[in-house]
């Protein structure tokens, strides 16, 4: 039986049949707000705890984002592990799951099967281009997603390929999203008592930062183009390189801000210049005003530099790498790096929870539990299955106990 737990969203509970990172970091935000969320993998367990950095033989990513989660081991292509999620719908809320669109269906566990034995039943779908459309059947990953978004067409230098961010941002973008669209359909379920599907797609969400670039592009015919560290329309807004080799960014655009940083800098005289006096004119002007600012930038170390800055109140901040994150009181402060005991692992620093709610807080309550650490526990508490049961389920490879 799991501890009580407090939260927004307890009293829900959700089944994450999702692998990789999308489905599991929408269920793991689920999770870290109360709702008690079940992890369904198969025997091998999901590809994610392949990924990633080990310790001692386990995945180290997989002990965060499958934190707070129960986790059962189910075979879905099984008719008898089929049965299995059946059985315990009448006791969820949400479920969440990015199989390629159709998947459940074929295994006869899609929403109208689902749904026919909860009606209240909500469900996430997340996948590359949506339930339907022309591209619906297409393989798709959150980098794939970001290029035909248009939001990898923006990342990087303007004289090179498009790059990358070096994290899973479109899976995230897509969870949030997902997590948004169950939090309204609950809404309506409270009022209504009807469940209803979440159609998640990956290029979507990617294309949804797009904004400003899409009503440009329609109205005039822009076509948005990569600036590098820079910002066409805001300057200065831009990295510069420090004394010591490190990076550290300052935005002032804006009149008054920008006063600050030529009163800091000891160059008020750049308020007396055409080229600098407005918004607009720095804007026609980009290079020769950052390379002044670079220019007095890199007679400083970050450590001087940065609280020069910030002592003039202009807005500027280290590049950060997460040895530097690490040794920030700040993260720590404001519980952005939590430690916690793993099992597994032993201690182990994990994220905080994001955001911060002042009458019904999330918790990190425990680290990712093994593959089918809690087959036995959840299918006796919620499906009422006999020992029995559970021993003829397990020698027919329909469900794994860990």
């Amino acid at each position: 039986m799991p501890a009580e737990v407090t939260g927004p969203l307890s009293g829900y509970r959700v089944l994450e049949m999702g692998s990789t990172i999308a489905g599991p970091f929408c269920g793991r935000l689920l999770a870290d707000f109360g709702a008690e969320v079940i992890k369904v993998e198969p025997k091998e367990g999901d590809p994610l705890r392949a990924k990633g950095k080990h310790f001692h033989g386990h995945s180290l990513y997989a002990a965060s984002i499958f934190r707070n989660k129960a986790t059962i081991s189910v075979n879905l292509r099984e008719p008898e592990g089929q049965a299995v999620i059946k059985r315990l719908m009448p006791k969820i809320d949400i479920i969440v799951e990015n199989f390629r669109p159709g998947g459940l269906e074929r295994w006869g566990i899609g929403y109208e099967q689902l749904s026919a034995l909860n009606p209240g039943l909500i469900m996430i779908r997340i996948s590359g281009y949506g339930q339907d459309g022309p591209y619906s059947q297409m393989p798709g990953y959150g980098i794939i997603c970001e290029g035909i978004g248009g939001l990898r067409h923006m990342t990087g230098e303007p004289d090179r390929p498009p790059s990358r961010v070096a994290v899973s941002l479109t899976d995230c973008i897509t969870s949030l999203y997902s997590c948004f669209g169950a939090t309204m359909a609950l809404l309506h379920r409270e009022k209504t008592g009807e469940g209803q599907i979440i159609d998640a797609a990956l290029y979507e969400s990617a294309f949804s930062f797009m904004e400003n670039h899409v009503v440009n592009y329609g109205k005039l015919g822009t076509v948005a183009k990569r600036s590098g560290t820079e910002h066409f329309h805001s300057v200065v807004n831009n990295t510069f390189a420090t004394k010591d080799g490190q990076f550290i960014h300052i935005t002032a655009s804006s009149r008054p801000v920008f006063k600050r940083l030529v009163d800091t800098m000891g160059r008020a005289d750049l308020l007396e210049d055409e080229r600098f006096n407005t918004p607009v004119a720095r804007t026609q002007h980009p290079d020769a005003l950052n390379d002044i600012v670079a220019k007095w930038i890199i007679q400083f170390n970050m450590t001087e530099v940065q609280k020069t800055l910030h002592d003039g109140d202009v807005p500027a901040m280290g590049i950060y790498t997460m040895a530097d994150i690490y040794a920030d009181p700040h993260f720590k402060a404001r519980d952005m790096l939590v430690d916690i005991e793993d099992e597994n692992v032993g201690a182990l620093t994990v994220p905080g929870v994001v955001p911060k709610l002042s009458k019904t807080p999330g918790t990190v309550r425990h680290t990712g539990h093994r593959v089918g650490q809690d087959t036995r526990d959840v299918l006796s508490r919620l499906g009422k299955y006999s020992d029995e049961e559970i021993e003829a389920l397990v020698s027919a490879d329909a469900i794994f106990c860990g």
